[in-house]
């Protein structure tokens, strides 16, 4: 009996699910089915219904497009040129085809569409797919030696026979070791002119990046011909050269025989760079030890970012802790006693407090947090915190404070903290040309 029963059981719910499986598709009557036949195409919009009486014949990499025709549902495979758009069956109906133009760049261009069914039928479109010109992004170490190698990031860096890839700096045309779509290697002109811009030009169009190679603006610290002290605190940090020095001096935090708690515990001995402006004058004055808003204009910060070189050893990488990059006002922090200096302006004196908590408003950079390890692979790259990402306080959540253009006359650089558990680690940690500078 019992035997009998189960095998009623199955049988019944075998029943359902057919029963089910039958009713859904009786629910679903436009859902996709590829069917047979050819399809055809009578014009190509775009997705938008605001612009779905404008007529496209040609479209940018990367944009998403309607094809208007019918039996579109027989569409099996799409290309551009030679380059395959990827299908998704949930935009796609017997009369419209949604569908995203690649963003890989043609090896060879018939300006055509090629609408494939499953019986390898084709039919073909005239569509032109248009290639924006280069886009600059960043460079892997602005400050590259004349005659050193580098890379230069970015998009569309492309080759043409007709009209090969170009990339110069200033007006000194530079050498291409290598290329990719997303990236150029390149030799930087033995007689490049400091403090100019990179421009590439391609068949597509020229760019001019926004940053300079050796950057001379805002300069604040290059650590050899600094017109005001390099450290100015209640630490002086390790200023030195070695082999791997990329110019003359630069700053050292950490060292091969200084340990870094797990949680980036507080050792503003070994890990923090103070530059807090102000003589010990009454009033306070500021000719020993100017104010940093002399050296960078910092009306528009939102648009600028601090930059610096970094070199972090194989040997000794970065496991725990953020960097802060904490910005104050003389009314927050000074290198003086407290008092009015000279601008009538009230002066807090020499403190650790003013960047404790979550109130002031830091930069924090953690390279390592995504793979639990970073260093440069021994040699020196270019690092860009952007003043509007100055948003965070020292355990790494919001803070509550904000920011002005009177908030940039020091520099606190701290490796501390930041909310992220990390390794403990001997980590040694090189900064040079610490600037603020534009990025738009």
């Amino acid at each position: 009996m019992k035997n009998i029963i189960s095998k009623i059981s199955i049988y019944a719910a075998a029943a359902l699910v057919a029963a089910v499986s039958f009713t859904a598709c009786q629910d679903e009557p436009d859902r996709f089915r590829l069917t047979d036949g050819k399809p055809t195409v009578y014009y190509v919009r775009p997705v938008k219904a605001a612009a779905a009486d404008s007529l496209l014949t040609s479209a940018y990499m990367g944009n998403s497009i309607c094809l208007v025709g019918d039996n579109l549902t027989s569409v099996y495979k799409l290309l551009f040129n030679d380059q395959q758009a990827t299908l998704n069956n949930s935009y796609i109906t017997n009369h419209t085809l949604l569908v995203d133009v690649p963003n890989e760049i043609p090896g060879e261009v018939s300006n055509k569409m090629y609408l494939i069914t499953k019986n390898a039928d084709t039919v073909k479109v005239d569509f032109q797919v248009l290639v924006p010109g280069p886009t600059i992004l960043s460079m892997k170490n602005e400050h590259t030696p004349a005659g050193s190698t580098t890379v230069l990031y970015g998009d569309y860096f492309v080759d043409d026979p007709n009209v090969p890839l170009e990339i110069a700096v200033g007006n000194k045309e530079a050498t291409i070791k290598a290329f990719t779509k997303g990236s150029i290697t390149f030799v930087v002109p033995e007689d490049a002119e400091e403090n100019t811009s990179i421009k590439v030009s391609t068949i597509y169009g020229d760019a001019e990046s926004v940053f300079r190679w050796k950057d001379t603006r805002g300069m604040l610290f290059n650590f050899d011909t600094d017109p005001h002290p390099a450290n100015h605190g209640w630490h002086a940090q390790v200023i030195e050269t070695d082999e791997t020095a990329l110019d003359g001096n630069f700053l050292r935090l950490g060292g091969v025989d200084v340990t870094m708690s797990e949680d980036g515990a507080w050792d503003d001995g070994h890990f923090s760079f103070e530059y807090w402006p102000g003589d010990w004058t009454t009033p306070v004055s500021y000719n020993d030890s100017p104010l940093l808003t002399d050296y960078a204009d910092f009306s528009k910060w939102e648009d600028m970012a601090l930059k610096f070189e970094l070199f972090v050893p194989s040997a000794n990488p970065w496991m725990a802790g953020s960097m802060q990059l904490i910005v104050g006002g003389v009314e927050k922090i000074s290198g003086s006693s407290a008092g009015e200096d000279i601008y009538g302006n009230n002066v807090a004196g020499a403190n650790n407090t003013f960047f404790n908590g979550n109130v002031l408003p830091r930069g924090l950079y953690t390279p390592w947090v995504s793979t639990g390890s970073f260093d440069t692979g021994d040699e020196w790259i270019t690092v860009s915190v952007p003043y509007a990402n100055f948003k965070y306080g020292a355990d790494g959540t919001a803070a509550s404070g904000s920011l002005s253009a009177v908030d940039f006359t020091s520099l606190t650089i701290f490796v501390w903290s930041g909310g992220n558990m990390g390794t403990e680690c001997n980590p040694v940690i090189k900064i040079d040309n610490i600037r603020a500078v534009p990025v738009k």
